[in-house]
């Protein structure tokens, strides 16, 4: 982390600081995954407002003081930040600046794309060194050959004594899938076969302590409709 000198240094701002590292992402599901678990958040934490979760956003975490342009950030596919609050502004943020939330991100995830950049090594050393709790990491394209053959779709590591060290992970029945749990959190984010908007594949979800996985707002639709269609069926339509 970084270490003001003297305390009328001018540190920049987020309008000083570059939003974005123009660096586009290389499939579909760098975004929908990231914007799949903050949807869900939206609901599952609906009365708090003392959380932030970014999808594709520079989190700075090192200012130079000379060229504001040239400080140190990384840029996660998602990431989580509690204890801060949930909007800032009237337009948000353009990016997670670290000595202006004074919280560091708890939790950051990345999904790994064909094209490999470094989520196993490079950085897992970075977060690592930056002191994030939990560095999550999806691979769709585990089990195949070469660098992805040791690896599962779902890998979380805790930093434990300033090093990384994998979580166990939960299997999840009948449902599949696998979940890990994150205390400082509360929740577990886990993998599990799901549609989503048609896309029928394996996604990434929050879960309670008892492995319950929580549904998707389309989910929750068919099952209120699905109670209301039994409940009709048993007791007829209470407005004839």
């Amino acid at each position: 982390m970084f270490t003001v000198s003297s305390e009328y240094r001018h540190l920049p701002t987020a309008e000083e600081l570059p939003d974005s590292d123009e660096t586009p992402v290389d499939n579909e599901l760098q975004n929908d995954i990231p914007n799949l678990l903050l949807n869900l958040l939206r609901e599952i934490w609906a009365e708090r407002s003392d959380w932030f979760w970014g999808v594709d956003m520079c989190v700075y975490y090192e200012p130079n003081f000379d060229k504001s342009e040239e400080s140190k950030a990384v840029v996660p596919d998602g990431f989580l930040a509690l204890g801060v609050p949930r909007y800032s502004g009237e337009g948000g943020r353009l990016s997670y600046v670290v000595w202006e939330e004074k919280v560091l991100p708890v939790l950051v995830l990345e999904v790994i794309s064909k094209q490999y950049n470094g989520e196993y090594d490079r950085k897992l050393e970075e977060y690592q060194n930056l002191g994030i709790l939990y560095y999550v990491i999806y691979n769709p394209l585990s089990g195949r050959r070469g660098l992805y053959k040791n690896h599962q779709s779902l890998e979380v590591y805790k930093l434990v004594d300033g090093k990384y060290e994998l979580m166990p992970s939960i299997s999840l029945l009948p449902e599949g899938g696998e979940m890990v749990w994150l205390p400082k959190v509360e929740l577990g984010i886990g993998c599990a076969l799901g549609d989503i908007d048609g896309w029928e594949r394996e996604w990434l979800y929050w879960y309670d302590r008892q492995g319950n996985r929580y549904p998707t707002a389309r989910e929750r639709a068919a099952m209120a409709e699905a109670l209301l269609k039994k409940y009709r069926d048993r007791f007829g339509d209470l407005s004839e």
